[in-house]
């Protein structure tokens, strides 16, 4: 799996996107970390260091201030893109082109990663 996924990470000029489901995994000391659902702990914990994007699909809501916050009840989707974000979900962006949320635009996403024009979003922000 290793060796698949280092073939994928030198293919030029070519886009590749995981989808997966996040799991929650909390140790004996109560701590809880998020890491991908898929066979093999090796692959799981590689594959963030391997991608140049790892981005995280959550429901949020505004606080008072308008800042977001994440509320499981809110029909309002975010895309989480970079790490040491305020709900420790995971996330990378070795772009440095996004922000800490993204409206959950792939097409948007990838403009704004790749540099170009950012493309125009038909979901609000």
């Amino acid at each position: 799996m290793i060796q698949a996924l280092k073939h994928l990470q030198h293919a030029r000029g070519k886009t590749v996107i995981f989808v997966g489901v996040l799991e929650k995994v909390t140790d004996e000391f109560g701590a809880t970390t998020w890491q991908p659902q898929m066979e093999g702990t090796k692959a799981g914990r590689e594959l963030p260091g391997i991608v140049d994007q790892v981005v995280s699909m959550q429901l949020f809501g505004r606080d008072a201030k308008g800042d977001w916050t994440l509320d499981e009840t809110s029909a309002e989707r975010r895309l989480v893109c970079r790490s040491g974000n305020p709900w420790g979900l995971p996330a990378k962006d070795r772009s440095g082109r996004l922000d800490v949320t993204e409206a959950p635009d792939l097409g948007a996403l990838i403009a704004k990663i790749d540099g170009r024009a950012p493309a125009q979003s038909t979901i609000p922000s």
